[in-house]
């Protein structure tokens, strides 16, 4: 069955012509990234696929009345397949090191203003990670909401609202921002999570990257310097093997883009009419996503009461 995906816009605004050329160059670069950190995450789940089915071969082998010469073979063909996959970890991890490269190339961020989101992560360690490369924040999913939650707890409101007067400074008040909803690759199943509106992984991240774009809005940030989209878990910066490697991949990302907004575009879209976030770029699927922490159960999110529903 051909898996239908479309796209769901929400409060759409137009990029001023020289901004959005400047996004679309920093997009691509970042895209090559992120392809590259897909792929080699794949790569490295079949590796291991392929040293646990080795393994069950030898136990398998031991049992069956084959030549010690024709066990050998069988042994060394799937040895020569984990070889091959590890030369490919390692082909993808330098090509991801270049294109990461040049998407840091792209962002130089003011000194003052690098320097306040460094300090920013350093006073909220469990809840934030800061790339300097990149310009990008990172709130984990596990500490900035509830689990299955599109709904920022306490501590997260907290700290956006910090981050909020970082990103309004001088230094920082002129770029444009994108926040980006991810998840991990387990289902949503909880009827009380689908009940809450976050149908599957496509909805859960950009409610959550919404629901982070709200705060910022609620403390000055102008909705006409935010894009806002949900990738799901097709965005993936770890292994989703492993639960540690699952909670890596539930994150809400903040990227400083390296554009910045028109005065005239500003100042239009600061009145009480603004939309509320410029574009959500929030691919939906016809079928259940997938995320672990979107099986409990879930309150759809209220911007101004930020809870600990669960």
């Amino acid at each position: 069955m051909v898996r239908v995906q479309t796209w769901l816009a929400i409060s759409l605004l137009s990029f001023a012509a020289v901004g959005c050329v400047s996004t679309e160059k920093y997009n691509a670069a970042r895209m090559d990234a992120d392809q590259y950190a897909t792929r080699l995450a794949s790569v490295e789940r079949e590796k291991a696929e392929a040293a646990a089915a080795r393994d069950l071969l030898q136990r398998q082998l031991a049992s069956v009345g084959l030549s010690d010469g024709q066990k050998d073979a069988l042994v060394i063909n799937q040895s020569n397949q984990i070889n091959d996959l590890q030369n490919q970890i390692a082909d993808l991890t330098r090509r991801y090191a270049e294109a990461s490269s040049r998407v840091g190339q792209v962002v130089q961020l003011p000194t003052e203003l690098n320097n306040a989101l460094k300090g920013f992560a350093s006073a909220y360690p469990d809840l934030v990670d800061y790339d300097a490369t990149r310009g990008m924040v990172k709130f984990k999913s596990d500490v900035t909401f509830s689990p299955g939650s599109a709904v920022l707890t306490p501590t997260a409101s907290s700290a956006i609202d910090r981050f909020a007067g970082i990103v309004n400074s001088s230094a920082a008040s002129g770029y444009e921002l994108m926040v980006v909803g991810h998840t991990d690759n387990v289902r949503v199943a909880h009827q009380a999570t689908i009940a809450a509106g976050h149908k599957d992984n496509w909805y859960l991240s950009a409610h959550r990257a919404i629901s982070v774009s709200t705060e910022l809005q609620h403390h000055g940030v102008s909705p006409s310097r935010l894009e806002v989209a949900g990738c799901a878990d097709q965005r993936p910066v770890a292994s989703n093997a492993t639960e540690a490697g699952k909670a890596q991949n539930r994150r809400v990302e903040v990227l400083i883009l390296p554009t910045t907004v028109h005065n005239a575009v500003a100042t239009a879209s600061a009145g009480p009419s603004a939309p509320m976030a410029r574009t959500v770029a929030a691919k939906v699927s016809g079928t259940a996503g997938l995320n672990k922490d979107a099986n409990k159960d879930a309150v759809e999110p209220r911007p101004t009461k930020p809870s600990l529903n669960k």
